[in-house]
């Protein structure tokens, strides 16, 4: 199945393509400002495509300027699948916003209207996807979403104010993703509203606070409900790399050294491994687990990659000095024995594993 993903190297575009890197059956053919370019180019992208999720646009700016690239880069999508003379299932990332007259939101509709229009005249398929606020690793703070500005500053020490408490309605982009890709699967045409998670931007910065000082203090924050793993797993996008190893404070006497592993109200699986001199354990990804890993024994270096880039960063740690490194969601991994005894390792997460729904997909860290 090839499926096209617009505005790919977004923040909802880089998190569509992740998930749907677990899935063979199916190719992804990312497009970016560079095919939008040229006509020809963003037609022989969209070609025998059997799904187009358009996801390009411009969220914040001159007001004017946002409607009018939002219905353009639309009309250059409509444009390409008449080349290619397509019969695909696209799917629209609106807004919320349409239902507010503000320039976006009436932007959102225009090219909505553009695309059922298509839809109609070429015998494709259409649908109109109204999402609440969007947030994931990897947004932008000050414009993809409050929770990346929030985390962003969280992470950098800084103290965010409020100034209203507003209501705000918000969904992880994997879980977006998720439910955009059952509609796939379902065929659902139409305009479909997801439902995100309600609540305030005073209650979202409170729970971030939370996270932030329990995190601090070594204790994974309850993460049992899947929203606040999410928020979590955002916050602490935000201090990786620089965050990690953490050392943890090692408590010796006549009768040997102990330390504090991982403290959690959220349970979770642990586990412990040997790995022999030279061995390498992982080489896979996670888009929403929460894993720990502690080298109790013996030297390792930890290599962790962004799935769609290429700088490997590296993590010597050691026995002689416990500390751990959590593993950001979207970035492969793996742990090298590099000393010459058995290595031991501690691992973390926050779920049991699942043989039916692993969220663990093979990729290699160094790039072949």
């Amino acid at each position: 199945m090839k499926v096209v993903v617009t505005g790919a190297h977004g923040m909802l575009g880089t998190h569509l393509r992740a998930y749907l890197r677990a899935f063979e059956e199916v190719e992804v053919v990312p497009v970016g400002r560079e095919e939008f370019a040229g006509s020809a180019r963003l037609a022989e992208s969209v070609r025998n495509a059997d799904v187009v999720f358009h996801l390009a646009g411009m969220n914040r700016g001159d007001e004017q300027e946002v409607a009018r690239t939002n219905v353009a880069l639309t009309e250059q999508l409509v444009a390409a699948l008449e080349e290619a003379e397509s019969r695909a299932h696209v799917l629209f990332s609106s807004s919320t916003h349409i239902e507010r007259d503000t320039p976006y939101g009436q932007s959102k509709r225009r090219a909505a209207e553009v695309l059922e229009a298509w839809a109609q005249a070429s015998g494709g398929k259409f649908t109109n996807v109204v999402l609440p606020g969007v947030f994931g690793e990897g947004g932008k703070p000050f414009y993809n979403s409050v929770v990346a500005t929030f985390c962003h500053q969280l992470a950098a020490g800084e103290e965010p104010s409020v100034d209203s408490d507003a209501p705000i309605e918000q969904i992880h982009a994997q879980e977006a993703s998720r439910r955009m890709w059952r509609m796939v699967q379902e065929g659902q045409t139409g305009t479909v509203r997801v439902e995100g998670t309600q609540l305030t931007v005073r209650g979202l910065l409170e729970t971030l606070q939370e996270m932030r000082r329990t995190y601090a203090e070594h204790i994974i924050p309850d993460i049992s409900d899947p929203f606040r793993r999410d928020l979590f797993n955002m916050y602490r996008s935000y201090l990786y790399p620089q965050h990690y190893p953490v050392a943890l404070k090692l408590h010796t006497d006549l009768r040997g050294s102990l330390f504090e592993a991982i403290k959690s109200p959220s349970g979770g699986q642990t586990f412990m491994s040997t790995t022999h001199p030279g061995i390498t354990r992982g080489n896979h990804f996670h888009t929403r687990k929460v894993e720990r890993f502690l080298v109790s024994g013996g030297e390792a270096e930890i290599r962790l990659r962004h799935i769609f880039g290429d700088e490997v960063q590296v993590f010597r740690v050691s026995g002689d000095q416990p500390s751990y490194v959590d593993i950001p969601t979207l970035h492969t991994h793996n742990i090298t024995n590099v000393g010459d005894s058995t290595l031991l390792t501690m691992f973390w997460t926050n779920e049991l594993f699942d043989p039916a729904n692993p969220d663990q997909v093979m990729e290699m860290v160094e790039p072949q």
